[in-house]
């Protein structure tokens, strides 16, 4: 592990645990604390009113961010014939249909994201046990069942990203590399703030968004001053 620098050790002692940051600044704070070699992801973590325990206080969606993610995504596709040729053609990793499910079966499971036509569900239900804990089996709220596999594909390469609440109601996710601009890593993080925010749930009461952080991936969490976002 690279060792930190004088300057990098002061910043980290200075550092206030309670502090709110404007999201600039806190960009800034992570890009002078880094000492890793390689590309570190910027990560988001909101803490949300919710419990989602309950049916109507789930918090779960897909959001495009407007900058991509930095990140190679493998994403694997049930479907047959023509629908098959437009998902290879579109970039899927893996396209199939019954060899696809003992593939995975099998064990075969790294993928970030699994798309089907609704015409394979029959197929891709027998997967539920094995899809469902990892968080891939294809919803078509989340738009992964879906007749338009080519464009569903795309999205998942060109930066879309899927949240879901956990049991302590918080909502993490990768939101780019540090190595992006300032601004191409700001509108990330508004598309998917904004996202969260829309996405609100009936069942959620009182103050739905308690607090929001950033974090690279070998930094330490910092607090973001929400008062200025809306419906924060």
């Amino acid at each position: 592990m690279a060792k930190q620098t004088k300057k990098q050790k002061m910043l980290a002692e200075k550092l206030d645990a309670e502090k709110l940051y404007g999201f600039d600044e806190a960009l800034a704070t992570l890009r002078d604390l880094q000492t890793a070699k390689f590309d570190q992801t910027l990560e988001v973590a909101m803490n949300l009113g919710v419990d989602p325990r309950h049916a109507d206080q789930q918090v779960r969606g897909m959001v495009s961010l407007p900058a991509g993610t930095g990140k190679t995504v493998k994403v694997a596709v049930f479907a047959r014939g023509d629908n098959a040729e437009k998902a290879l053609e579109a970039g899927a990793d893996k396209v199939g249909a019954e060899d696809l499910m003992e593939d995975m079966q099998a064990g075969n499971l790294d993928y970030d994201r699994v798309i089907a036509t609704p015409d394979m569900m029959g197929v891709v239900g027998r997967l539920g046990k094995v899809l469902g804990p990892k968080g891939l089996m294809p919803n078509p709220k989340l738009g992964t069942v879906t007749p338009n596999v080519a464009q569903a594909v795309k999205d998942a390469k060109g930066g879309q990203v899927q949240y879901r609440v956990e049991k302590a109601g918080i909502i993490h996710s990768g939101i780019g590399k540090l190595s992006f601009s300032d601004a191409d890593l700001k509108s990330n993080f508004d598309a998917f703030v904004d996202a969260v925010i829309k996405a609100k749930p009936s069942g959620a009461k009182g103050k739905y968004v308690k607090k929001i952080s950033v974090s690279s991936s070998m930094g330490p969490g910092l607090k973001i001053d929400a008062t200025d976002i809306a419906g924060a």
